[in-house]
């Protein structure tokens, strides 16, 4: 039995590969979900196929992934230019305490002003806790995984500092800061609902991903740094700096989700911001293939398990973490699958067309030799001149 590399990809394979990786996820969790007492068909229905049934659950739904495009685009764009950013959670965090500041400390301002104002602290916020892992990269080659990842704590801790100290609630003194003036309510999309314009802000950002990414330039430039960083620098462009720009960018991108949730759902800064949207925009850039439509999908699709989890639990009493439990296998069998499908199986010691082995790909990467000539050909070539003669 041998894994040859295909040669060619049908157009379907990669969907076909997406639908067994759903499938093998529905059989993998079954089990666990009938350990917990509940049918899995039932399951399945209540995470997915109930939240989608009524207005109120469609709300829900676009309010749980409306941070969750926030992240995944952030983490999406780091990804793609081959800068590995895992501190979309800081980040997040950072943006959420920026934009918490001209909330408690310009209260009177007018909406047309307060609005602008906070969403543009939040994404420099995110922007400033991008910026330290960004220029260690680029000045001192320190691997970015880590600096990113170890920021996310701090983040954290210094969320609790806050509203442990200055910010504690000055009526109620709960580690929850004061409610914020009138004007830094994002208002809400359609009346009696819960999503906010954060989502619009969420869309837009997806388009311009989209088009700059597929359209523009840079977005070539980009997709070249992130897929071969040894030819596009070969070829003259300038990789370091744009791993640099678009690491700044990712930063600004989560910080703008962090200060959509505080000014759109909260209303104020509270514990409950830090529930891990950063860590799961991990998963929803790797669901959705680093693409900004795959985001957006992948996004809609976790927000969908994350409210019928919700639902399976008052309804099925299965815990509600067995929707993460869901989530996180099918991001597991959709790259799986997506890495097999570059391969197939061949029985046997014979060749089989489309594929190539290893000595095939070895081949590739010898130079090509002329053929040696025949010495007794080149003899009888020379008396044959001599005749000529």
């Amino acid at each position: 039995m041998k894994l040859l590399l295909r040669a060619h990809e049908s157009r379907w394979l990669a969907p076909a590969a997406i639908g067994v990786a759903v499938l093998v996820t529905l059989l993998l969790t079954a089990g666990p979900i009938r350990l917990a007492g509940a049918n899995p068909l039932a399951a399945y229905e209540r995470y997915v196929i109930t939240p989608l049934t009524s207005f109120g659950g469609i709300g829900e739904v676009l309010l749980a992934s409306t941070p969750l495009i926030f992240t995944g685009l952030a983490v999406a764009i780091a990804f793609r230019v081959g800068y590995f950013n895992i501190g979309a959670e800081g980040q997040y965090l950072a943006g959420a305490i920026a934009a918490t500041i001209p909330g408690l400390y310009l209260p009177g301002l007018p909406a047309l002003l307060a609005l602008p104002l906070a969403l543009a602290a939040g994404a420099l916020g995110g922007t400033a806790w991008a910026l330290l892992p960004a220029w260690l990269k680029r000045r001192a080659h320190i691997d970015e995984v880590v600096t990113t990842l170890l920021l996310n704590p701090v983040a954290l801790l210094l969320v609790q500092g806050l509203l442990n100290g200055p910010w504690r609630n000055s009526q109620t003194g709960f580690p929850d800061s004061d409610s914020f003036g009138a004007g830094y309510t994002l208002p809400a999309i359609v009346d009696g609902s819960r999503v906010h314009w954060g989502l619009i802000i969420a869309l837009l950002l997806v388009v311009a991903t989209w088009i700059v990414m597929s359209f523009t330039p840079l977005g070539l430039r980009l997709r070249a740094a992130g897929q071969a960083g040894a030819a596009a620098r070969f070829s003259g462009i300038h990789v370091s700096s744009l791993q640099w720009r678009s690491a700044l960018v990712s930063g600004a991108v989560a910080g703008l989700g962090g200060a959509s949730q505080v000014l759109g759902v909260q209303h104020q800064l509270t514990a409950s911001i830090a529930v891990g949207y950063g860590y799961t925009g991990v998963v929803v850039a790797t669901l959705g293939a680093l693409s900004a439509g795959g985001v957006l999908l992948a996004a809609l699709l976790l927000g969908t398990i994350a409210v019928g989890a919700q639902n399976a639990s008052v309804v099925l009493h299965v815990p509600s973490q067995m929707g993460a439990i869901v989530s996180s296998t099918l991001l597991l069998t959709v790259v799986s699958a997506m890495v097999a499908r570059h391969y197939r199986i061949v029985f046997g010691h014979g060749r089989v067309a489309g594929t190539r082995t290893e000595d095939d790909i070895e081949a590739l990467g010898q130079p090509i030799r002329a053929p040696e000539a025949d010495p007794a050909r080149t003899s009888d070539t020379g008396h044959e001149s001599e005749k000529v003669q």
